[in-house]
C-alpha cells in the first residue's frame, strides 16, 4: 500500500510539473537601440504597430532611469536603477561589464532566475557596450552577442562561445534569422525567453540596402524647440556653447540623418512580423508575451543639440513601450508612468516567480487594468557625464581641461557631453501632475524645472521661481530616489 502511495505521489507530482511547464508563459523582448518616440520614431513600423500596439497595450508614459545605452541596459536587465548596478556610462571604468557587473551583478539577473525556474533562454544582438568575452554571460542556454557597440556590418558575434566574424551580412537581419530559428526549433511545452535586441537605429542609422531609398521627403520635426538658443540661466551650460543657433548645413545633415533612422527601422519592423508570424505557425503566440521597447530616446536639433541623446528632457528620456500577451486587451492605452525597471519584476509576475526584494522597478500589469487613471509616480533620472581629459577633440577650438565630449566638425563643434553634465532628476507624475526637476553636480550647482502640463517643450525653466518648499521637496526627494534600494525607490517623496 504504501509503494501505491508513494508512486502516486511521484505521478502527481510529475504531472504538476508538466501542467506548471506547459501554462507557463513565454517571453519575446525586442530592444532597440536609441529610438526615439516624441519624435515620431515608431511612426516607419506599420508592422510593430499592428501586431503588438494594436493587438496589446500602449504606455504613454514609458521612461528610461538613465538615457545612456549601458547603464539602461543593465538596469532593465535587473530592475534596479543605474547607481544599485554601479553601471554608470558606456566605458569599462564606468562599470560597463565592468569588474562589478561580471561578478556581482550579472550572476542575479532575472533572465538567470527564469533559467533556473525552467526557461529555456536566448540572446540575440547588443549586450553591453563594453561586451567583447569570448565567455556566455549566466544565464543564457542560447546566446549570439554582439562584441561592443552597435554596428550594422563588419562586427563581431560571440554565438555560444564561437566567436564568429561577419562582413557584409546586415545585422538585423542575422539576428533576426537566429531568434526566428530559435522560435522554430523551441520544445513544445518547455516555457522560453527570448530577447533580441537590433542596432536601429543608433548611429551610423546604416539601413538594409533593400530600404536605402525610402522616406525621400521624410524631415525632422521642426519643434517648437527645435533649434531653439538657449540662455545662461535657461539650460544647463552644455547648450549654450556655440553655434547656436544651427547653421542651414548641420540642419540639413540632421534631416539626412533623421531619415536614415526610418530606414534603418524598417529591417526592424520585418523582424518583428517574422518573429510573430514564426510563434503563430508553432501555435505559441497565444501563451507569450511581447515586449518592444528602447534602452533611451534621442533627440534631433532641440535646442540646437544636434543629434544625441544623455539629456533630461522628453526626446532623450522617453522611450516606445508596447506589449501583447494572453491577458491584454487589445489597443489598451495606459497612462499611468513606467520604465524599464519595470520589466524585470514583470515577467517575473507573469512567470509565477518571486521578485527580490532588491527590485526597485514594479510590475506594470496593475496598470493595465486602471487605463485612464494616472498612478502617481516619481521616477529617478540619473545620468553622469563621461567626459575626460582623453576625449578632447583636437580639431575643435576647446581646451583639453574642459573634459568635453563627442565635440567633432559635423556638428559644428557643438559638444554632446561633458564631465559635469552629470544630473540627477525626478520625474513626477499624477493625474494632475506632470514635472520635472533636476540637479546639475557642476560647480554652479545648476537646476532645471519645467511644468510640462503647460510647457511640453520644456522651454521655460521655473526652477528659480519655484517656492522654496516645493524645491525643498523635490531635492529631497533626489536625495532619497539616488539612494534607494527596492521598496524605497517606489515611494513618493
Amino acid at each position: 500500500m504504501e509503494s501505491l502511495l508513494r508512486i502516486s505521489l511521484v505521478i502527481l507530482a510529475f504531472a504538476c510539473v508538466v501542467q506548471a511547464e506547459e501554462s507557463a508563459p513565454n517571453f519575446v523582448i525586442i530592444l532597440t537601440d536609441d529610438q526615439d518616440v516624441v519624435l515620431n520614431g515608431l511612426n516607419p513600423m506599420i508592422q510593430t504597430q499592428q501586431l503588438i500596439a494594436n493587438r496589446g497595450a500602449t504606455f504613454l508614459n514609458a521612461f528610461t532611469s538613465s538615457p545612456i545605452c549601458c547603464p539602461s541596459r543593465s538596469s532593465l536587465l535587473t530592475g534596479q536603477y543605474a547607481h544599485n548596478v554601479k553601471t554608470f556610462n558606456n566605458s569599462q571604468a564606468g562599470g560597463c561589464y565592468g569588474t562589478h557587473w561580471r561578478e556581482k551583478v550579472e550572476p542575479s539577473t532575472f533572465p538567470l532566475l527564469l533559467q533556473q525556474a525552467g526557461y529555456r533562454t536566448f540572446y540575440a544582438g547588443k549586450y553591453l557596450n563594453e561586451y567583447y568575452s569570448k565567455e556566455v554571460p549566466p544565464g543564457w542556454d542560447d546566446w549570439h552577442g554582439l562584441h561592443g557597440n552597435s554596428k550594422y556590418y563588419n562586427y563581431t558575434l560571440n554565438e555560444n562561445g564561437q566567436i564568429v566574424t561577419f562582413s557584409d551580412e546586415y545585422l538585423t537581419d542575422v539576428l533576426s534569422n537566429r531568434t526566428v530559428d530559435f522560435l522554430a526549433n523551441v520544445q513544445l511545452g518547455v516555457p522560453f525567453f527570448a530577447m533580441v535586441a537590433p542596432p536601429a537605429p543608433h548611429a551610423p542609422y546604416t539601413a538594409a540596402e533593400r530600404h536605402k531609398d525610402t522616406f525621400p521627403d521624410v524631415m525632422a520635426p521642426r519643434t517648437k524647440n527645435y533649434n531653439l538658443p538657449c540662455g545662461p540661466l535657461e539650460k544647463h551650460w552644455l547648450l549654450t556653447m556655440p553655434p547656436t543657433p544651427l547653421p542651414a548645413d548641420i540642419l540639413a545633415s540632421i534631416d539626412v540623418s533623421y531619415r536614415k533612422r526610418w530606414q534603418s527601422l524598417l529591417a526592424v519592423d520585418e523582424m518583428v512580423e517574422s518573429i510573430v508570424n514564426m510563434l503563430d505557425n508553432r501555435k505559441l503566440l497565444t501563451n507569450t508575451y511581447i515586449i518592444y521597447t528602447s534602452d533611451n530616446g534621442y533627440h534631433m536639433g532641440q535646442f540646437g543639440l544636434p543629434y544625441d541623446k544623455r539629456q533630461p528632457y522628453e526626446t532623450d528620456i522617453r522611450v516606445p513601450f508596447l506589449m501583447t500577451g494572453p491577458t491584454i486587451p487589445p489597443k489598451t492605452l495606459v497612462s499611468s508612468p513606467v520604465t524599464l525597471i519595470d520589466i524585470a519584476p514583470t515577467v517575473l509576475e507573469l512567470a509565477g516567480l518571486q521578485v527580490p526584494a532588491q527590485t526597485d522597478g514594479a510590475s506594470v500589469l496593475n496598470k493595465l487594468y486602471h487605463m485612464t487613471q494616472i498612478e502617481e509616480r516619481q521616477i529617478l533620472i540619473e545620468y553622469w557625464g563621461e567626459g575626460t581629459l582623453e576625449t578632447y577633440n583636437p580639431e575643435c577650438p576647446w581646451q583639453k581641461k574642459d573634459k568635453l565630449m563627442l565635440c567633432s566638425l559635423d556638428a559644428g563643434c557643438h559638444c554632446q557631453d561633458a564631465w559635469n553634465n552629470t544630473y540627477s532628476c525626478v520625474r513626477h507624475l499624477a493625474d494632475d501632475l506632470d514635472m520635472i526637476y533636476c540637479q546639475f553636480k557642476d560647480n554652479e550647482h545648476f537646476i532645471e524645472a519645467y511644468d510640462l502640463t503647460n510647457d511640453m517643450y520644456q522651454i521655460e525653466n521655473i526652477a528659480y521661481d519655484m517656492l522654496p518648499s516645493i524645491r525643498a521637496k523635490y531635492d529631497l526627494a533626489i536625495t532619497n530616489l539616488t539612494e534607494c534600494v527596492g521598496a524605497t525607490c517606489r515611494r513618493i517623496y
